[in-house]
């Protein structure tokens, strides 16, 4: 008979039973709503939490020249993160890392302390960063520190052509120039990297999701070396006549295709500017900034005459012997002249013999060829920013504005928009697209070449004409452009020297724009060349007339085109000076003094083509831009190797263990910049 206790038990037992039985219910019903019902929800907040999507850029596109010489080109270099949670001590973390890599220690240990606090396993301490910061921070062989591959735009040549490539930000977007005029089509695609970590940011797996599609290549119609000589030769000028700026065009007037674009002062984009000046450096003003032309500008007049009406170069103009007034504005030349034929108007600038041509074909006809010069438009050169220049519609042209316009006044204009109307004249006629990108290649298909773009405006007999007109500015005994004529070349053009206005004061300086735009061979002209330097005290003929005559000597024996007249032994700019008078007429009323001999410093301009006062040195080659020579590394240790690299700042590239058995290139080889020395361990 059971006991009163065991009575008690087994409803005990029974109700711990559904107890348990409603418990293991609850727990089975839990478990199916979490790994059933809920479980896309949880695998999902999983997933973020363990997973990271890392963007892969692509590498940016290079840049070549039109011989395949680069321009601009992605290198790859480290760049530094850590894991906080994996750093042992947060202030020594910062020391450390502060001195090897230039930082702030207290700002590095905030951002660390910060990332700590956070529980965040990733954090950026410097991106992009030097070879000898990379090298010493390996010789600590921190195992919290993780070195990234990341790629950075350089630009092997330096300074040279940096107008016309512009530069990248952080992020690897064009800042200026092609770089960004073509950035959509350089930045390429980027890909994705999908990362997996454990509860500690620990990695433990990565693959690629998405490869990275490269950017496109660019070949410019640039020539490096073309591009040297006009920097240089620009660079000097604007010094030696103390003038604030410069820019200097050239151009090949059958194609359209840009040669060189020079700008002083000009800067190197592989430093980052760090002042207002070095921002200002930048602005690309063959481009961007139009200007009063004065005399070169007679060119458009004298064309428009010779196409609208029945003008030739005979005909003949009476020039007041100085003075001509016109609606009560009284227009002076610098030197007297009596009867001038409409050559000798352009070779000796004359503002009234301009003039009365001007009035001859009239305001509408002249309007007309302005517009057809291009000037009051964009040229269409693929470069941001480009100006307009100022072309006033004709409905706001006063009485006298026609006396203006004929000699250059009352408008504005670019080297680039002078360049291509002097090419008009080279071509026989044809207004010609500005060529700046030969061909695009997009990843593994063929480069698209860009087309030629052009129309005729003039026809070729007037053409013919004007360029005959042109060469007379240069031969003539008492042409304005005597600066410009070549040795073993015939050569034309027209000098220009716009008098500057003081808007404080309301009236004229003695400060110029000088320009010079030109051609050379007369027959068969190969190259065209606009030249300006703005704020000088001398005449167009004087300060851009030289700057032609050197790069054009050096363009046209680099490019092999053939002579079309006798070498004059020794001829130089002195010579060209002959004690004479060869001021450009149009503006000032007192001539100036002759420019003095100059003279080309030979170690400025290493193997390249220049016409100093006297001689012609030997053909060119690509400019050398040499770094430090390479070490003798053979036979040493990793160790050994590392130290002689920081204390040298030679890069080098190491492979295999023991010591250096092989090394490339040889000890004593002059670097290029950024070029590493390849070394190849063994035991």
């Amino acid at each position: 008979m059971p006991t009163r206790e065991e009575d008690l038990a087994i409803p005990r037992l029974k109700l711990f039973a559904r107890v348990c039985l409603v418990w293991g219910l609850v727990i089975v019903l839990r478990l199916i709503q979490l790994q059933v019902v809920q479980h896309e929800s949880y695998a999902r907040q999983a997933q973020m939490q363990q997973e990271r999507q890392i963007e892969v850029r692509a590498p940016r596109g290079a840049i070549f020249d039109r011989n395949g010489q680069p321009l601009a080109m992605s290198v790859s270099v480290d760049s530094v993160c850590v894991n906080p949670q994996k750093v042992p001590n947060l202030a020594m973390a910062a020391d450390i890392l502060s001195r090897v890599l230039d930082l702030e220690p207290g700002e590095l240990l905030q951002k660390l302390a910060t990332a700590s606090e956070a529980k965040r396993g990733f954090l950026w301490v410097k991106r992009k960063i030097s070879f000898q910061e990379s090298e010493r921070l390996r010789a600590y062989d921190f195992d919290w520190v993780e070195l990234r591959k990341e790629s950075t735009r350089y630009y092997p040549k330096g300074a040279l052509a940096a107008h016309v490539l512009g530069g990248v930000d952080h992020g690897e977007h064009g800042n200026g120039g092609v770089e960004q005029f073509f950035d959509k089509e350089l930045h390429g695609q980027a890909g994705v990297t999908r990362t997996t970590a454990d509860v500690r940011q620990n990695v433990f797996d990565s693959r690629v999701h998405t490869d990275p599609l490269p950017g496109a290549t660019l070949h410019l119609a640039i020539d490096e070396r073309i591009q040297y000589v006009a920097e240089q030769e620009l660079a000097k000028a604007v010094k030696e006549h103390n003038a604030s700026t410069g820019s200097a065009v050239v151009m090949d007037p059958r194609t359209g295709d840009v040669l060189a674009i020079a700008n002083y002062p000009s800067y190197n984009p592989n430093e980052p500017p760090t002042d207002r000046k070095s921002f200002e450096a930048r602005k690309n003003l063959a481009v961007m900034a139009p200007f009063e032309p004065g005399s070169v500008f007679k060119v458009v007049t004298l064309s428009a005459a010779l196409e609208t009406t029945r003008l030739t170069p005979d005909s003949s103009f009476y020039c007041g012997n100085g003075a001509f007034t016109l609606f009560r504005r009284v227009i002076h030349d610098a030197h007297p002249h009596g009867t001038l034929s409409m050559a000798d108007i352009l070779a000796r600038s004359s503002n009234i013999g301009a003039i009365k041509v001007g009035l001859v074909a009239g305001n509408q006809n002249l309007y007309d060829y302005v517009k057809k010069f291009g000037f009051g438009a964009k040229t269409g050169i693929p470069l941001p920013g480009e100006g307009r220049g100022v072309v006033r519609p004709l409905n706001r042209w006063i009485a006298s504005s026609i006396g203006s316009v004929a000699m250059g006044h009352e408008i504005s204009t670019t080297a680039v928009q002078l360049a291509r109307a002097c090419s008009v004249i080279a071509n026989g006629g044809m207004l010609v697209k500005p060529r700046l990108v030969r061909s695009i290649a997009r990843g593994t298909h063929e480069p698209v070449e860009v087309r030629i773009e052009s129309e005729r405006i003039l026809v070729p007999e007037n053409a013919m004409k004007m360029r005959r007109m042109m060469q007379r500015v240069v031969d003539d005994a008492r042409g304005t452009g005597k600066a410009a004529r070549l040795n073993g070349y015939s050569s034309a053009g027209k000098t220009g020297s716009a008098q500057i206005y003081d808007f404080a004061g309301r009236k004229y300086t003695h400060r110029y724009n000088g320009s010079f735009m030109g051609f050379a061979p007369v027959n068969n002209p190969a190259i065209v060349i606009a030249v300006t330097l703005n704020n000088t005290a001398k005449y167009g003929g004087v300060v851009a007339g030289p700057v032609f005559h050197k790069v054009a000597t050096a363009a046209l024996r680099y490019l092999d085109v053939p002579k079309d007249r006798p070498e004059d032994q020794g001829i130089g700019l002195d010579d060209l000076t002959d004690g004479k008078d060869f001021t450009d007429e149009n503006d000032a009323s007192d001539p100036d003094p002759l420019m003095p001999p100059v003279t080309i410093e030979s170690d400025e301009a290493p193997s390249i083509l220049l016409a100093s006062a006297s001689t012609l040195v030997a053909p060119p080659q690509a400019p050398a831009i040499y770094g430090p020579k390479a070490p003798d590394f053979v036979g040493k240790s990793k160790r050994d190797v590392i130290a002689a690299s920081l204390e040298t700042g030679v890069r080098v590239e190491m492979s295999g263990a023991g010591l250096v058995r092989q090394q490339s290139p040889p000890a004593g080889s002059a670097l290029q910049p950024g070029e590493r020395v390849r070394l190849v361990f063994s035991r």
